[in-house]
């Protein structure tokens, strides 16, 4: 599968989620529930993947934590929130160049229509 295609099937799977369950939940409540909606859809799902900093020749075991990893190929970066602001995107394009990874998702579960609070964020992905 490609990142697009997982990318798909990650979006089907939180429209369901955000149907079945609704707002106002705790992130990690939509995260484990994503995670098993995946999986149902045959896609490999890591959840709290730490991935390593190097800086100044150092390498840190555990920078920080990817929320999601579907199909080893699309950072998932989950929220519950009211609003999502343009530093969370930055966020996500920073996660997916320390994980060299090529496509994020920034999906908030806080948002009243799943479809509005779904970003897209390619680090060097074709569109």
């Amino acid at each position: 599968m490609t990142e697009n295609e997982v990318a798909k099937v990650v979006v089907d799977a939180a429209y369901k989620v955000h149907t079945g369950l609704g707002t106002g939940l705790l992130e990690t409540v939509y995260e484990v529930v994503l995670a098993r909606e995946l999986q149902k859809r045959g896609l490999k799902v890591s959840r709290q993947v730490p991935v390593k900093i190097i800086y100044d020749g150092v390498t840190f075991d555990e920078g920080f934590r990817i929320d999601v990893l579907a199909h080893d190929l699309v950072v998932v970066e989950l929220k519950s929130i009211e609003t999502v602001l343009p530093v969370h995107k930055k966020q996500l394009l920073t996660y997916l160049r320390l994980a060299n990874k090529r496509l994020g998702l920034l999906i908030n579960f806080g948002s009243a229509r799943i479809k509005d609070g779904i970003s897209r964020v390619a680090n060097g992905l074709e569109e």
